[in-house]
């Protein structure tokens, strides 16, 4: 399933909605400041999510897999996976002007089915948009 095309840019490339309306969190603070919001933990994965309460329209994902998980490889799998999940979740279930940052777990993240992991996604975000 390819993700819907946006317009094309100021250079005439055509580049992917999902890019379009995500933006990835770099800065250290920004996850520290996930970290004290809403949190919700599934069989693969944590999210933590938190409205920003700004002008942003911008929906925000950072993702992280701390060394518990394995070594670099499996880590990077990881993320890999949780990156592919939130580009096709976060468009259609993620909201303006929120951050999200999704948890790697030791072996569930990599070794768990990828319509499961997309489930745990899904269900994560219905509950802690449920609470706001």
């Amino acid at each position: 399933m390819t993700p819907p095309e946006a317009p094309a840019d100021d250079r005439g490339n055509i580049t992917p909605a999902v890019f379009v309306c995500l933006k990835v969190l770099r800065n250290r603070a920004d996850f520290l400041r996930a970290a004290r919001a809403r949190r919700q933990g599934t069989a693969s994965m944590m999210v933590q999510a938190r409205n920003r309460h700004d002008d942003s329209l911008a929906t925000r994902v950072g993702f992280t897999c701390s060394k518990k998980v394995g070594n670099a490889v499996a880590r990077n799998r990881a993320k890999r996976r949780l990156r592919e999940v939130a580009r096709m979740v976060l468009p259609d279930l993620g909201r303006a002007g929120w951050d999200y940052v999704l948890i790697g777990r030791k072996e569930a993240t990599a070794g768990r089915p990828f319509e499961a992991l997309k489930t745990d996604f899904i269900s994560a975000l219905n509950t802690l948009h449920a609470k706001s």
